[in-house]
């Protein structure tokens, strides 16, 4: 297990990163409404209304009508801003932080968050298809942050992230090493812990919209895998010479385009 502290990834396209802090203030905002400063029957009621509960979404059962916050299809995504506790926010928010920048700045901001949205919304899908009778509401951020952490492990793999490893040792690593063992452990606590209390069918979920979405969202002058573009060198161009541009004369060396400089 790991925690991201720090990468050394500028922004190439964008000032700053918008809509990941714009993000992270309304989770946190959301959090401190329905967490520490409500009741615990409000509490209950926004997860009721605002998380993803499969049965409802596959008409399996009915939401009590005075429970209802928004229409079912819309759960695929409120679901992603509600929060259990304070460590719950505090590592989606933090991952978020860590890989949101340049992710954003590799998609641009309103195609970053279509992707982000999309990822929450490919999590909680995966969430509902694996139980679609599930009565229990899915409620948290981690399908989007793994959306996220995919489409950072195939734009930088090589840049060099500080990690916390065991959460006491800080080390600075090249982004794959971290994260594809991040995305394999979701993928190996899918199969072997399925019916725990971690949907990592939602994670899956995310982490698969991400490889996808990524590929296709992304500039166009946005390389994978940290590659260089390289542009071919500019042709460079000068005045030809009268004598250079005259017809040889019979026996006359022809004169050379290079004629003059150094080689």
């Amino acid at each position: 297990m790991f925690i991201p502290l720090h990468d050394r990834n500028d922004l190439k396209h964008i000032d700053m990163q918008y809509v990941t802090i714009t993000l992270i203030v309304i989770n946190i905002a959301v959090w401190l409404v329905t967490g520490p400063v409500a009741t615990e029957e409000f509490a209950n009621a926004t997860v009721l209304g605002l998380g993803y509960i499969p049965a409802l979404v596959f008409d399996y059962a009915e939401l009590d009508p005075s429970l209802v916050v928004v229409p079912d299809e819309f759960t695929f995504v409120t679901y992603s801003f509600l929060h259990g506790d304070f460590t719950h926010l505090a590592m989606n928010m933090l991952f978020l932080w860590v890989f949101g920048d340049n992710v954003e700045d590799a998609l641009g901001h309103f195609r970053f968050l279509v992707f982000y949205l999309l990822c929450a919304a490919a999590g909680a899908l995966a969430h509902g298809l694996l139980d679609p009778a599930s009565e229990a509401p899915l409620i948290g951020a981690s399908g989007a942050i793994s959306g996220v952490v995919a489409a950072y492990f195939l734009l930088h793999p090589k840049v060099r992230v500080w990690v916390l490893v065991l959460f006491r040792i800080p080390l600075p690593l090249p982004a794959a090493i971290p994260l594809a063992f991040w995305i394999g452990q979701q993928f190996f606590m899918f199969v072997v812990d399925s019916g725990g209390s971690v949907s990592w069918s939602a994670h899956v979920g995310g982490i698969l919209a991400g490889l996808l979405l990524v590929v296709v969202l992304r500039r166009r002058e946005v390389p994978l895998f940290d590659r260089t573009i390289v542009t071919p060198r500019a042709v460079e161009h000068r005045t030809r010479t009268p004598e250079e541009t005259a017809p040889p004369t019979p026996g006359a060396a022809k004169p050379s385009p290079h004629w003059g400089r150094p080689s």
